[in-house]
């Protein structure tokens, strides 16, 4: 999908540059495209080495579960932390490169090129889910165990592709805050003026540390916000084997609908904090501090926000298939006490993968908008 995206986007070179006058700024606009393309499939690459079940890294958290849940969940956020350097390098090296080629525009213009492959990317990135729910629908519908042996390692490649999609996710989303962090100089009036957004300014020094705790914070209300309603869950189950008798036996039909209600109330309401805060939090701190503290408060988002997004997409990726690698008989196989410690890490990495890292994604480019959406007012 890439090598056409190369072939299909080379005749465009002159629409996307439309407003460069020579020749060479065509073919630097096209460069930016292909650096997006190439950090995109390095991205992918580096995801698929620390979340697939052929390699170290998962091996490692898997060895580590037979001796507990504790050091399955050490080795894990190890595995997610470590995950994090060379994506980042990458990014860094890629922002650079496409703004040699055409300018802050190539930052942007780079961002769609990474993107010029979703429709693969999401097609990877829903394969997952989809071959997970295949296994639980085998498994309620007492399938014979060879199905679920294969939906479980259709769902084990369908965790690495999930984990790349999050790449694809995240390393696109920094391209494109840092772009919009442009657009927010310009709205803001601060181009003519380097110095409002130095780090020598206290201001902006302390729109950067406030910025740099908005997204652990987010992080953190949208993993409470899975643990409560997970807790609710937990105790109406628990309600209805006492109040149902026969559930266990098969005599008796559990109250599904019950916990469809709980898991699709709290996903509405518990979401309703982390969106005042990615909303408000640009407001307050422009009104309160200044357009230089909010552009630091930018910066701040954007560097720990990919940060926390890729360690935690990698680090759940990492812990579902130490646990599916488990299953398949490595290191006592299912039902041993490795698979149990493993069970473990599958659980807390579930919220990092499927709830706080993907929507670190959106808290990053939503307070961008916000921001530039607000800059006039800040300067009028």
């Amino acid at each position: 999908s890439s090598a056409i995206a190369c072939v299909a986007l080379a005749p465009q070179r002159q629409y996307l540059a439309a407003g460069f006058e020579d020749g060479w700024s065509r073919w630097g606009v096209y460069g930016a495209i292909l650096t997006g393309l190439m950090l995109g499939v390095l991205v992918g690459l580096i995801t698929e080495y620390y979340t697939t079940t052929t390699k170290k890294p998962v091996h490692d958290i898997a060895k580590q579960s037979e001796t507990g849940s504790a050091t399955n969940i050490i080795q894990g956020l190890a595995v997610g932390m470590k995950s994090t350097w060379a994506p980042l390098i990458l990014i860094a090296m890629a922002t650079m490169a496409s703004y040699q080629l055409a300018g802050i525009y190539g930052v942007a213009i780079s961002a769609v090129g990474m993107l010029s492959t979703l429709g693969i990317s999401l097609g990877v990135d829903a394969y997952g889910p989809v071959a997970d729910n295949a296994g639980g629908l085998a498994e309620m519908t007492h399938q014979d165990p060879k199905v679920r042996e294969r939906t479980d390692a259709l769902d084990a490649a369908g965790n690495t592709t999930a984990a790349i999609g999050k790449g694809f996710a995240i390393g696109s989303a920094a391209l494109t805050a840092l772009a919009l962090f442009q657009s927010f100089v310009v709205a803001a009036d601060l181009g003519d003026n380097p110095a409002a957004l130095a780090l020598s300014n206290p201001k902006t020094l302390s729109g950067v540390l406030i910025g740099g705790m908005l997204p652990f914070l987010f992080a953190a209300l949208t993993m409470l916000a899975v643990g409560r309603a997970a807790n609710s869950m937990i105790e109406e189950v628990r309600r209805q084997f006492r109040s149902i008798p026969g559930i266990m036996e098969g005599k008796a039909e559990p109250e599904y609908g019950k916990c469809v209600e709980i898991s699709t109330r709290g996903a509405i309401r518990e979401m309703i904090m982390p969106g005042v805060l990615a909303v408000l939090a640009p407001v307050i701190v422009g009104f309160a501090l200044g357009v230089e503290a909010l552009g630091g408060m930018l910066a701040g988002a954007l560097v720990t926000g990919v940060l926390m997004a890729i360690f935690m997409a990698n680090a759940g990726g990492a812990w579902d298939n130490a646990k599916k690698y488990i299953e398949g008989g490595q290191h006592g196989g299912k039902g041993s006490e490795s698979h149990k410690a493993a069970v473990v890490g599958d659980t807390v990495g579930d919220p990092f993968k499927d709830t706080s890292g993907p929507a670190i994604n959106i808290l990053i480019k939503l307070m961008s908008v916000v921001a530039i959406i607000a800059a006039p007012s800040l300067i009028g």
